[in-house]
């Protein structure tokens, strides 16, 4: 009966939410796309002709952002777990991103492009067990650093989910370590009660 409770509490929540009706007005695939959009207004991480990697992409909404603003002679690649409904200008890779396959298809694709831009909102399953559900979520945090530093430009950027808790702290240091200006953002579009923020590494060290 609680979960039902809870579970009618989050739909009345969702209908009424600004941010979903404002993504069906203008087209999003979820609200998720009004983080981004505060982000790279604030901190200009897109321009034309960029080469991006997009992480935990489906069911699109920070792919559709990106190609808006990279246009025809920019490049993006994006990759999830589940299918995502294809995107014009967006090359789709469906693949666990923790799985050796799925990270060398992705490599495979990007070949020798330069990356200006990794983008990560992946997150894990949730288990309802705090202690598991972060440290699986941190996981995907650092492969995305990992991966990043391998792909990334000299002075190429990358934006991050991390939660916080336990090892937020060290992952944050880790981050400092490799890039010359990291930044912690909270958009407007992410609910207050989440835990969810961004880390922005830009200027990659070398």
């Amino acid at each position: 009966m609680k979960h039902a409770k809870t579970s009618n509490a989050w739909m009345k929540e969702h209908v009424n939410d600004f941010f979903v009706k404002q993504a069906r007005k203008e087209g999003y695939r979820s609200r998720a796309a009004y983080k981004l959009l505060e982000i790279n207004e604030r901190d200009k991480l897109l321009r034309p002709g960029m080469t991006v990697v997009d992480l935990g992409a489906t069911p699109g909404s920070w792919s559709q952002v990106v190609t808006s603003i990279i246009g025809k002679k920019g490049k993006i690649i994006a990759l999830d777990i589940l299918e995502m409904v294809p995107l014009t200008g967006v090359l789709f890779i469906q693949g666990d991103f923790t799985e050796e396959a799925t990270l060398n298809e992705l490599k495979k694709n990007i070949a020798d492009l330069p990356l200006d831009l990794v983008i990560s909102d992946m997150s894990p399953n949730v288990s309802g067990i705090k202690v598991s559900d972060q440290a699986r979520s941190m996981h995907l945090a650092e492969l995305a650093l990992e991966f990043s530093m391998e792909r990334l430009n000299p002075e190429g950027s990358l934006l991050v989910k991390v939660f916080q808790g336990r090892d937020f702290d060290q992952f944050l240091q880790s981050m400092r370590a490799r890039f010359n200006r990291v930044i912690i953002r909270k958009p407007k579009a992410s609910r207050d009660r989440s835990k969810e923020l961004y880390l922005l590494g830009s200027g990659k060290k070398t």
